[in-house]
């Protein structure tokens, strides 16, 4: 419990067996449910993370690979079946520290936002942290997001680390998710969407002297160019409507 708010951490995770049981000891006392999802891991991680004895814990399987979103939204689901208030994400590869959970829990918890994202480019000292190539394209596709969303508050836009209320879980759950790693570029597009509050929270980007990238960005990013700009014409096209519906003159009553 956190404020007398019952919690629960997704993670999700694909080929971690060698990180997710320290993922899984590092969540922090607080959460009530932590929910492993293994989208088909082909090296054991399933298995492990049963292993971890962790009060709350569950470990549900995709018989086949769908990526890290639809992982996400598996566990969403399930959070939202047990009743969580709060459902919040740390993905199974330990490059979220567990010490800034509790800043996103408690953006929410206190009423301030309905969905708290991390932002690592808050933290100081990010550019000496942050591969080059994952700082770069972070800081366009946090640009690019922003226009589409209309959240030009909310930077860091591929952070994972979220935390989100029942209102947002509903609203990110209304439909199939981005599938893979453009799903925090569809999650925020959609919470906009429905005038979901949505905050930053700083957090400490997290690279070990191991870390490789599993993202391909020749497959990202035809279909993630697609989803922001279909969601930016989407966006205009509510605004000129809104526009057109409060400019339009009353037609005049007939003569009596």
């Amino acid at each position: 419990m956190f404020s007398g708010r019952r919690i629960a951490v997704v993670v999700p995770a694909f080929n971690e067996a060698n990180k997710i049981a320290r993922t899984v000891r590092s969540v922090p006392g607080f959460v009530d449910h932590v929910i492993v999802v293994d989208d088909t891991s082909t090296d054991g991680t399933a298995r492990i993370a049963r292993r971890s004895q962790r009060r709350g814990l569950e470990v549900l399987s995709h018989e086949k690979n769908r990526g890290v979103g639809a992982a996400i939204a598996t566990g969403y689901a399930r959070a939202r079946s047990l009743g969580a208030d709060v459902a919040a994400v740390m993905a199974g590869d330990s490059q979220m520290d567990p010490a800034d959970l509790a800043g996103l829990v408690s953006a929410v918890v206190s009423g301030r936002a309905d969905y708290a994202k991390g932002n690592r480019f808050a933290w100081p000292g990010v550019c000496r942290v942050m591969p080059l190539p994952r700082l770069v394209g972070n800081f366009v596709l946090s640009h690019l997001t922003r226009l589409a969303s209309g959240y030009t508050h909310v930077f860091d836009s591929q952070c994972g680390y979220t935390a989100a209320n029942r209102r947002a879980l509903d609203a990110i759950l209304a439909g199939p998710v981005f599938p893979r790693y453009g799903y925090p570029n569809d999650l925020l597009i959609r919470l906009a969407a429905v005038g979901a509050r949505a905050v930053d929270v700083p957090v400490r980007p997290v690279y070990g002297p191991s870390w490789r990238s599993g993202i391909r960005i020749s497959r990202m990013l035809g279909p993630l160019g697609l989803l922001l700009l279909r969601a930016f014409c989407l966006r205009v096209g509510r605004g000129l409507a809104r526009r057109l519906w409060r400019s339009e003159p009353l037609a005049e009553l007939p003569p009596t």
